[in-house]
């Protein structure tokens, strides 16, 4: 897929100039005679096309007057009377609301870009994921928004990653790496135009290992870090665009409209139109001057919602807001609890299969042998948990007899009941 080569206004240039600009290129654009740029310095191409609009040149310009009010939120800086052609202001959000779309609005002659929304964040999470090779402190959910569990590697594991996960609305953070510490990779270094500070091209770096050099062309020294084989930030001597061109207009989502540029790293959160989805990531990531991980915005005539919950259950992996035809969820039951029925779900017409049940186990209590003189036969505990289908056998405290009418010294827990025997 390529973006059509752009027809501009008079007195509008653009470079690079090519025959055919293929997805990720960005156009960047200036003014012919001293005129003043009306709307975004670049743009970038996607899939969809040219994104955001193209600019105009323009011999006067209006300014603007105070940002516009944002519910639930606030400009970050104190605000003036007036503002120039092409000043920037950026809003924060209340606590416990997140911001969705461009967080910086631009005075575009007169007028200000589009206002972002902030959104209440209300969801808790569900079950902490589990972890391979390592283990969280689990407690009962749901689990706040913004509640964060330490997570630990098993003996003879390492952690990639960040050792904490937290509940952002509805969803965990993602989870680290356990890795075998005897199996985490080395780094090496390699690149003609890195100069370090010691003769090491072609040795092996340890995880974890740190190192500075620098670049050939580039003032400065730089650090990285091994990690399980690779360097982070990776050893790099290309000078980077930092900025970002403005965020896309993705098709079918809210209006971004926007000229502002974002700087390497920064995120813009996206919301759909009514009736659209987003089946992936909910967030465009800026990266090495392009917009990355752009979501899609589909008709949710096909796709399904949040899996159905189920009593003293919960599903074993992160929970989406939409599902894809096709998706399978897979679900587990507190202890004791005993899964009856699929343990997975799979999203076909909008709909989900039926849902698993986690049967109640029995609880055999001290207090009620005691009543009917009779005792565990294999255990001694003073309570014991057991699952539906589970057999129980017990037996008479001596000197005590069965009962004749007594019902079977074996017994089967059925969904939280057990007859017990009698002895007298």
């Amino acid at each position: 897929p390529e973006c059509h080569v752009p027809i501009l206004e008079a007195n509008v240039d653009a470079h690079p100039k090519k025959e055919r600009y293929k997805i990720g290129d960005v156009l960047k654009f200036s003014c012919r005679q001293n005129l003043i740029r009306v709307g975004p310095d670049s743009v970038q191409c996607y899939q969809f096309g040219w994104s955001p609009n193209f600019p105009t040149c323009k011999g006067q310009v209006q300014s603007c007057g105070r940002p516009p009010h944002l519910s639930n939120g606030e400009v970050r800086e104190t605000t003036k009377e007036e503002y120039g052609h092409s000043e920037v202001v950026e809003y924060d959000c209340s606590p416990n609301f997140i911001i969705i779309g461009p967080k910086k609005i631009q005075c575009v002659d007169g007028k200000w870009t589009t206002l972002p929304i902030c959104v209440e964040q209300v969801k808790p999470c569900g079950y902490i994921p589990e972890i391979e090779h390592g283990y969280a402190q689990q407690s009962v959910p749901p689990y706040q928004h913004g509640f964060s569990v330490e997570v630990n590697c098993n003996n003879e594991y390492t952690m990639i990653g960040n050792n904490m996960i937290t509940c952002i609305n509805g969803i965990w953070t993602e989870l680290p790496l356990c890795v075998a510490t005897h199996q985490l990779k080395s780094c090496k270094i390699e690149g003609a135009n890195i100069r370090t500070f010691f003769r090491l091209f072609g040795k092996e770096f340890n995880h974890n290992a740190v190192i500075r050099y620098r670049c050939l062309d580039i003032p400065g020294k730089r650090r990285s870090v091994c990690i399980n084989g690779k360097w982070n930030p990776d050893l790099d001597c290309t000078e980077k665009e930092e900025l970002c061109p403005p965020p896309p207009q993705i098709p079918n989502a809210q209006n971004m409209a926007t000229t502002v540029n974002y700087q390497d790293g920064e995120k813009v959160a996206v919301l759909c139109k009514e009736n659209y989805l987003l089946p992936e990531a909910k967030e465009i990531l800026c990266k090495n001057g392009q917009w990355q991980s752009l979501p899609r915005c589909v008709a949710s005539t096909t796709y399904c919602g949040p899996p159905p919950p189920i009593s003293h259950g919960d599903i074993t992996s992160f929970p989406l807001s939409v599902y894809p035809p096709g998706s399978t969820v897979t679900y587990r039951c507190k202890s004791f609890y005993e899964l009856q029925g699929s343990v997975t779900v799979t999203c076909r017409n909008k709909q989900w299969s039926e849902p698993p049940e986690c049967l109640e186990p029995c609880v055999i209590s001290g207090e009620t042998m005691n009543k009917n003189n009779i005792q565990l036969k294999w255990i001694s505990s003073e309570k014991l948990y057991v699952k539906t289908g589970d057999a129980v056998e017990f037996e008479c405290k001596f000197p005590y007899q069965a009962k004749k009418s007594s019902p079977s010294f074996r017994a089967i827990c059925q969904e939280g009941k057990v007859e017990y025997p009698v002895c007298r």
